[in-house]
């Protein structure tokens, strides 16, 4: 017998990179989402044959326009009923701006209903330090994001968007604060927190993420998991996906009337560890470990049956190699599907 699904009917406008072979963007955000129960209607950003960290490809990119035009084939055939909207690599300030004008266009025919919308946005700009977007695409996020109802940036990110250098736990709350107080946003997430503090173990990172209150402070809390030693791309996606299905659950199932609240926002009297979107983050969390461990573990496989394929002169050449290596390190999602739906790892929110 199958297990019932974890959220009530769910209907997500996602928009985001594709790639024919591998998972990023879409690939993942798609895939994750339909298997935890979500109507997914994918707007693809760009066409690529695989993702950029194999340093080579192939494919084009979505215009603003062309953006738009999708969307308004979606309305004229009554296909813009979303429940929720996830939005993750675009492809410049002009289609960065036509996406904006999607997500409020969505929140504001939501208005007469409270929290039937809902607006998750991972604002994807660079990471340790490095933009992979062009600069224009900082002011347009800027710009755009007081409109979202959970943020998803990075470390680099969040210094990007709060104009607060992270360098420690105290900076990190306070460039959190910056985001709450100028943006408005209501959930705040950073993911792929890197930074020193005594509640860390050795090779560990975390998520810090807050609700705010009814008068804008934030509520923080921070869950510390294990990190593990290889570089895999579309983990941001992935995290993302998992937080759409993840927060719809935990408001679903939450007391009184959240899920009719504006930006599902709890009342000030519930603490930081109890948030759905606490509660959330641990589930999406545990899901990771479990995919991220088992993609680690089946590296090796991976590699061996794509060299054996190879003649001597390519095992050996150094680039050849690193794209062996790009390929092995795609997240192994359709075999590990307890993964997803059923983590058994746990990973609690502390209070910051």
């Amino acid at each position: 017998m199958s297990q019932p699904l974890p959220i009530p009917d769910t209907r997500v406008l996602a928009v985001a990179s594709h790639v024919v072979s591998g998972y990023v963007g879409n690939k993942i955000a798609v895939f994750v989402l339909q298997s935890l129960g979500c109507d997914v209607a994918a707007l693809n950003t760009v066409q690529f044959s695989n993702h950029t960290g194999y340093g080579q490809w192939k494919g084009t990119k979505v215009s603003a326009q062309e953006i738009l035009d999708l969307y308004q084939g979606l309305k004229q055939s009554y296909l813009d009923n979303f429940d929720m909207m996830l939005t993750g690599y675009i492809p410049g300030a002009e289609a960065v701006d036509a996406v904006g004008k999607i997500g409020c266009e969505l929140k504001e025919k939501s208005k007469a209903n409270a929290g039937s919308f809902f607006w998750v946005l991972d604002p994807v700009m660079g990471d340790n330090g490095q933009l992979y977007v062009a600069q224009d695409v900082v002011p347009a996020y800027k710009k755009l994001i007081h409109h979202a109802d959970l943020i998803l940036p990075n470390q680099f990110e969040a210094e990007l968007l709060s104009e607060t250098k992270i360098t420690d736990m105290d900076s990190l709350t306070k460039a959190i604060q910056a985001l709450h107080d100028k943006y408005k946003v209501p959930h705040i997430v950073i993911t792929s927190v890197n930074l020193e503090a005594p509640d860390h173990p050795p090779s560990h990172l975390s998520v810090v993420g807050s609700s705010m209150t009814s008068t804008g402070k934030a509520r923080l809390f921070k869950i510390v998991f294990p990190s593990i030693d290889c570089y895999f791309s579309g983990t941001g996606d992935m995290f993302a996906a998992l937080m759409v299905t993840r927060m719809r659950e935990a408001v679903h199932h939450a007391d009184g009337e959240l899920a009719s609240t504006p930006s599902w926002l709890s009342e000030d009297s519930v603490p930081a560890t109890e948030l759905p979107l606490a509660k959330a983050a641990e589930k999406v969390l545990a899901s990771m470990n479990e995919v991220l461990s088992k993609t680690s573990q089946g590296m090796l496989k991976v590699m061996d049956r794509t060299t054996n394929g190879m003649s001597p002169e390519d095992r050996d050449d150094e680039k050849k190699s690193r794209l062996v290596m790009s390929k092995a390190a795609e997240l192994q999602l359709v075999r590990n599907l307890d993964c997803l739906r059923s983590p058994s790892n746990k990973f609690p929110a502390r209070a910051m």
